[in-house]
């Protein structure tokens, strides 16, 4: 599944580890799903969906589409 969690941390000038606390998930985490080793739950996308003001859809996409 690719998305747009890195551009879209990076675009506010947040570290992982900001993130990672908004979400309340390890830095791990959040590097993991920015590098695609990692789908999150749907709780978990919804809570990014949350945090950048966005729609899953306008975070995540299907790598099969």
């Amino acid at each position: 599944m690719k998305n747009r969690v890195r551009d879209l941390r990076g675009a506010r000038d947040w570290s992982q580890a900001t993130l990672a606390g908004l979400l309340g998930v390890s830095r791990q985490t959040v590097n993991a799903i920015e590098v695609g080793r990692y789908d999150p739950s749907l709780p978990l996308a919804f809570r990014i969906a949350r945090v950048f003001g966005l729609t899953i859809e306008e975070i995540f996409e299907d790598s099969d589409e």
